[in-house]
């Protein structure tokens, strides 16, 4: 088998063990990965629930139950769109930024401790792949 024969595999298998770790380091916080996950991706700015359900790659139906339990314990707030009144913007309460500083902290220790030792020069060229798949992968459709 060549390396490219299980690099689809590869790629699941470490980034589930990877955010599974990162999970593992949050669970102090009292948050569900779907539910940490969303408030880490969503800027001080706020996004619409349309737009933050792409960026999570969650189905819309889905956030709006992470979004309801989310909003009933303080993390977000909705606030209408001018303009569109079935529209919603999602925005982070100031709770929901103190938990983002400290999940970017707790990520950043463990992504340090996972590519200590390893060439810096080899995990560029990673990245610069995995950004080349996920372009691809977005344009599929298109």
């Amino acid at each position: 088998m060549n390396t490219t024969d299980h690099f689809g595999v590869l790629l699941h298998e470490v980034a589930r063990s990877w955010r599974t770790e990162l999970d593992r380091r949050l669970r102090h916080l009292g948050l569900s990965q779907s539910q940490w996950l969303v408030l880490i991706k969503l800027p001080e700015e706020g996004l619409t629930q349309t737009a933050l359900a792409r960026k999570v790659g969650i189905e819309g139906s889905t956030l709006v139950r992470l979004l309801d339990r989310l909003q009933a314990n303080g993390w977000i707030e909705r606030r209408d769109v001018l303009g569109d009144r079935r529209a919603k913007r999602v925005v982070p309460t100031a709770k929901a930024k103190t938990l983002q500083h400290e999940v970017t902290v707790i990520a950043q220790a463990l992504r340090e401790r996972l590519l200590a030792g390893i060439d810096p020069a080899r995990v560029a060229i990673a990245a610069e792949v995995l950004s080349q798949l996920r372009q691809k992968l977005e344009n599929l459709h298109d």
